[in-house]
Parts: C-alpha cells; sequence; structure tokens
C-alpha cells in the first residue's frame, strides 16, 4: 500500500485532530502517500482532496474540533453521490481510507465498499460514547469533564438561591453522558433513554428525598422521553411549587474545548493502529480499546448502539445520591 487518505465525518469531537496527526505520522514513516478529504464524504463527492505532510500536522493535537472540517452528506447516500466519491478516489490511485466518525460514518463506509473495493478502517470519533468494540469513543471523556465542569459552576449558584437545576446534556439517543458525568458532577438524579419512566421515578426522587439539601442537580439526556429540560422543569414546578427551578442546557460547549490528556492518547493509539491494520489487510473493521488493548470489530457491528447501561453505575448512582 502507498497512497492512503484521511478524513472525518459526522459531528465534530475532541480528540479528531489528534487521531489525525497519528494516521499522518504513522503513514509517512512507512514512506506511504497520505491525502486528505475536507468536509467527510461530501468532499469525497466535491473532489475536496489535499496532500498531507509532517507540517501539516504539527501543533494540532491540542486543539479541538477538526482541521479536516467535517460534514453529513445526503448526497452519500445515493447511488450517484457514491459513485462520483468512487470516481474520485480513483483518479487520485487512493488504496485505503481511514475514516474518524461515528455510526454514520462506518454505515457510509460499509455501503461504499459494495461498490468501492478499497478497504477501510474507522477510527471511533463521537462523544456519545456509543459505539461497540471499544470502552471509550475519541471526544467521550473530555466531553464529560466539559459537563462536570459546567455543573459544578451551576452548582454554585443553585446552592446560593436554594434552586433546582435541570441541566440539559447532549445524548439523542444514548445517555453515558447523562450517567458518567451525574455521578462525577454528584447529581441527584439523571434521566437517560435508555431508562423508562424516568419522569416518574424522578417525582417520587424528590418528594421522598431529603428535605434539607439548599440545591438539586437533574441531569436530563436530550432523548430522553420526558421530552427535555423544559418540559422536566414544568412538571416538577407543577408538582412542587415551593422549588425554585431553573434550566441550563449545555449544548454545543460540550463538543469544542482542547482534547484531555487521555483523550490524546487513546486518539493516537487509534489513528497509529488504523495505519497498522491497512498495512496488515485489515477491511471494514472499527479500532477500538477494550481493557487498554487495541481491538479490531467489524463495522456491522460497531455501529449498533449499546442499549443497556451499566447496572451497576445506575444503581451505584441512585445511592450516592440519596
Amino acid at each position: 500500500m502507498k497512497k492512503i487518505v484521511v478524513f472525518t465525518s459526522g459531528g465534530d469531537s475532541p480528540g479528531m485532530n489528534a487521531c489525525i496527526r497519528a494516521v499522518v505520522r504513522t503513514a509517512l514513516y512507512h514512506k506511504m502517500e497520505v491525502m486528505a478529504i475536507t468536509h467527510g464524504y461530501e468532499g469525497m463527492i466535491n473532489d475536496e482532496f489535499t496532500h498531507l505532510n509532517q507540517k501539516s500536522v504539527a501543533n494540532i493535537i491540542q486543539r479541538g474540533g477538526t482541521i479536516l472540517k467535517t460534514a453529513r452528506s445526503a448526497r452519500f447516500r445515493t447511488l450517484e453521490g457514491m459513485l462520483k466519491a468512487k470516481e474520485n478516489i480513483e483518479k487520485y490511485g487512493i488504496e485505503g481510507a481511514v475514516v474518524i466518525g461515528g455510526d454514520g460514518s462506518f454505515t457510509g463506509a460499509l455501503e461504499f465498499s459494495k461498490i468501492c473495493s478499497i478497504p477501510f478502517v474507522g477510527c471511533p470519533g463521537t462523544i456519545d460514547n456509543d459505539l461497540i468494540g471499544t470502552d471509550f469513543t475519541i471526544g467521550y471523556d473530555t466531553a464529560i469533564n466539559t459537563v462536570i465542569d459546567a455543573v459544578d459552576k451551576i452548582r454554585d449558584t443553585a446552592e446560593s438561591h436554594d434552586r433546582v437545576f435541570i441541566v440539559e446534556v447532549m445524548g439523542r439517543d444514548a445517555g453515558l453522558i447523562a450517567l458518567r458525568s451525574g455521578i462525577g458532577a454528584g447529581a441527584e438524579a439523571i434521566m437517560i433513554p435508555e431508562s423508562k419512566n424516568d419522569l416518574e421515578n424522578l417525582l417520587k426522587r424528590l418528594e421522598k428525598g431529603r428535605k434539607d439539601k439548599a440545591s438539586k442537580i437533574i441531569i436530563v439526556a436530550e432523548g430522553d422521553e420526558s421530552g427535555g429540560a423544559y418540559n422536566v422543569s414544568k412538571i416538577v414546578k407543577e408538582r412542587f411549587p415551593a422549588y425554585d427551578v431553573r434550566v441550563s442546557i449545555l449544548g454545543h460547549i460540550q463538543r469544542g474545548g482542547s482534547p484531555s490528556c487521555m483523550e490524546r492518547v487513546n486518539a493516537s493509539r487509534m489513528g497509529y493502529s488504523a495505519v497498522e491494520a491497512l498495512i496488515a489487510g485489515q477491511k471494514n473493521v472499527m479500532v477500538g480499546i477494550v481493557d487498554k488493548e487495541i481491538c479490531y470489530t467489524p463495522f456491522e457491528k460497531a455501529i449498533k448502539h449499546i442499549d443497556e447501561l451499566n447496572p451497576d453505575l445506575l444503581k451505584m448512582m441512585e445511592i450516592l445520591a440519596l
């Protein structure tokens, strides 16, 4: 293999740049030519290919986001779009590809492989940590630390005013951000898509909970069946009119920021291992880290969401919040 391409796709996440850097420098070490695609699959269709060298990835390991930009591509879901992308891949003589993204990105690579024979290896870049085959995805550790930092600040004002704060975090389909940040921030309750009847359970906990607590923090994943933080706030206020209830939606600050040390190391390991996997003849697999060891999971298994969260963590969350 003499020429590979790397690109980022889907939502951005802290650590993507560290992964890009590792891919480029590992490939150059093996005397490969490295190209990049700007704007993911959309850029593959639009012929946004550029050459990279060691200098191209200098001083990026500490930066959030992705220097290669990212986008979601409706055109890539069509045969016409994929054929145009295939034409560009072949024009540049690409022999292998590293895609950094989430389940949508891997699904795209899997579909593309039906018409284009080059091998794809994926690195899991998503703050949601909802892919099978890795303990931590690129971006997750930084995102939950961003949430904890924000909730710590919210707790200060909540304590000062004896308020209940409903804090909404990202997690349209998965509650892993809410779960770990809830434990780490000492939240009184969490509400996540994986658990049903969250709202009724919350109201019972507030009814039976300690009355001497000066403040209460409730973390709600945006995909929870309760309808989001504002709806939860309205219902809590109706049931407990004495509570001073406020809402804080953290939004896209969870995607940004300088990646943590753990993030940089994990992303670098994954990028390095992705190139090594291409050299070894791997195809349509995601690089992951399980029990501190590098492993490879076929795209068709990695793209399935985690439907059940660790029951021990859920139980611990309830006990420690008493």
